[in-house]
């Protein structure tokens, strides 16, 4: 938008050598704006899917002895824990096998 700006000053209000300083300018903050947002957006990976979720931290919502539900970020997954877990204790997912979480007590 800048950049537009600059042009039409140029071509309508400017003088011959300032017009191209504004143009040239505008040119300079277009690109530093584009490279600055681009190399912000690639800081970090998305995670999303599976992977995203092996680690993560969840809340047993139903008895785990050993099947049962727990919650990870306010949706509900079944799980399995071979060594048990009771509603309101912590557990950590191992591993996803099909819809079903495998998950272990955080103690």
């Amino acid at each position: 938008m800048l950049f537009v700006a600059a042009v039409l000053l140029a071509i309508f209000v400017l003088d011959s050598p300032w017009g191209a300083v504004a143009v040239g300018l505008a040119g300079v903050v277009e690109l530093s704006q584009t490279a600055f947002w681009i190399r912000r957006s690639k800081r970090k990976r998305v995670q999303v899917g599976a992977e995203a979720m092996i680690g993560a931290r969840a809340e047993v919502v139903s008895t785990c002895r050993p099947s049962g539900q727990v919650r990870i970020e306010g949706e509900l997954w079944q799980a399995r824990c071979p060594g048990g877990a009771d509603p309101g204790e912590h557990v950590r997912v191992l591993a996803l096998e099909g819809l079903t979480l495998l998950v272990e007590s955080e103690d």
